[in-house]
């Protein structure tokens, strides 16, 4: 994406936001093209002119297109164990205010979309702003279309900048997508950029909060990588590459299985002429007649070289999966490449999972100190108020987690009937309705019918019809 914006050349900046917008947008332009590949990974975009070694793919097949959701996979199989369920207020309650901005902002579908790019490459962004009808605006950002400098002795964002709006350009016979308004968050405005015909002006919108309206959820980060790491990384995307290339060779091979090589030796020039102008009809036919040669006499020799053999590729399939496996957590059978010699139980499936579940956890911790701060700010803007001024039950909140191990309705029902047995109470709690397989809307509905039949109970019991 283009982005046409030289801070240097407005005076309304101070030479710090200068300096700081001109550092994020050559961090977003070194990375750019890093983050294109790791798109084109997830799509499965890979061309087998991407993998070819020159060494058994003619130049011919070159333009075969060859399928791979391994990269996908790899993402979306841990992305769908993360799951947002909501705020927990200090006490275990709901706070109506937070409620309220989470359903206006569809926050629970956005966070499963965001944490998709998070994993992809390594970082998704989160800015916020005042809202007339929702309270707080809340948007999620991917690094294709955000950038930020990370703060280490405040550990937090110091600044960044969002793309917010884009247009569609054309100059000659290229098109390109320009960003038409950025958002430039630092701790305390929010610099609003619009274009107009390639005019850039800008907005000032001081706020109270501190830090800059910005918040990363950040996957796998390190101490020199504070904005995380692809699942995506290179190693992954070479095991990505022999994939496509193997299933190139085994689609190649087994076109020279299904039509396999012949041979006739001992033909005149005008008989060798005919057969080779039509080499169908001699491989569907069911009579190949020739006479003898004339000028030698010689007889015609029929022959058919021995079929090419797949089963490598196949083992070479194999040997890629457990590779992949091991190397992303997913289980061989994500990768669609099973043994059927030896097929897995489902015993041992779910102990490959628990890789799988200890990632999804990790991922949900990281997250869930980003929501909850998220959600801090979000309150403050809402109430027009620092986060200092927020009640204790809103700073204590807490962002909740479905299960990451995806436990059958059967095996929590019996957990939650055990637990009620010991403690009777928590039959009547809704988290007991929850295990037992109810979903939100049913616990609502259920708890109205419970309270509509003791009203008409209680008339009943006073003679009141």
């Amino acid at each position: 994406m283009k982005i046409t914006i030289d801070p240097f050349s407005y005076s309304g900046l101070s030479k710090k936001e200068q300096e700081d917008l001109a550092y994020l947008l050559k961090v977003y332009r070194d990375h750019e093209q890093r983050n294109a590949v790791k798109e084109k990974y997830y799509e499965g975009n890979i061309s087998v002119n991407d993998v070819n070694l020159g060494i058994a793919l003619p130049d011919g097949m070159q333009r075969l297109e060859i399928g791979c959701s391994w990269g996908a996979k790899c993402v979306d199989v841990l992305a769908a164990r993360s799951m947002f369920d909501g705020f927990v207020g200090m006490n275990g309650e709901d706070i109506e205010k937070l409620n309220n901005i989470v359903e206006a902002n569809n926050l629970l579908v956005e966070y499963s979309k965001a944490t998709r790019d998070e994993l992809k490459l390594g970082s998704t962004f989160a800015t916020l702003s005042a809202d007339d009808k929702a309270g707080c605006k809340i948007r999620f950002h991917s690094m294709m279309t955000a950038s930020a400098r990370w703060n280490g002795s405040k550990n937090r964002i110091e600044c960044g900048f969002a793309v917010i709006e884009t247009a569609e350009e054309v100059i000659g016979s290229e098109k390109f997508t320009t960003a038409s308004i950025l958002n430039f968050y630092t701790d305390t405005d929010v610099i609003v950029f619009q274009r107009d015909r390639n005019v850039w002006t800008f907005t000032r919108f001081p706020h109270k909060m501190g830090r800059p309206l910005m918040e990363p959820m950040t996957w796998n980060a390190t101490s020199g990588k504070p904005f995380g790491r692809s699942r995506i990384k290179e190693p992954v995307r070479r095991l990505i590459q022999g994939y496509v290339r193997t299933l190139a060779n085994a689609s190649i091979g087994l076109e020279f299985a299904t039509a396999p090589q012949k041979y006739i030796l001992g033909v005149s020039d005008e008989q060798y002429e005919k057969l080779s102008n039509s080499k169908f009809k001699q491989y569907v036919g069911n009579i190949l007649a020739a006479t003898t040669d004339p000028s030698t006499g010689e007889k015609p020799t029929y022959g058919q070289l021995t079929q090419g053999n797949i089963q490598p590729h196949v083992d070479m399939l194999r040997m890629l999966a457990t590779q992949f496996s091991a190397a992303t957590g997913l289980t061989v059978t994500d990768t669609g490449v099973v043994n059927d010699a030896n097929p897995t139980s489902s015993d041992a499936i779910l102990a490959q999972s628990q890789t799988l579940v200890g990632m999804a956890e990790q991922l949900n911790a990281g997250n869930g100190n980003s929501l909850k701060t998220i959600a801090v700010m979000a309150l403050a803007i809402a109430q027009n108020k620092t986060p200092e001024e927020l009640t204790p039950a809103e700073l204590e909140i807490m962002a909740h987690f479905k299960n990451p191990a995806m436990p059958s309705v059967a095996v929590t029902a019996d957990a939650a009937i055990k637990i009620a047995s010991s403690r009777q109470s928590f039959a009547q709690t809704d988290t007991f309705l929850e295990m037992i397989g109810f979903s939100k809307a049913d616990i609502r509905r259920i708890r109205a019918q419970e309270q509509r039949s003791r009203g008409a109970a209680t008339l009943e019991a006073m003679g009141i019809e």
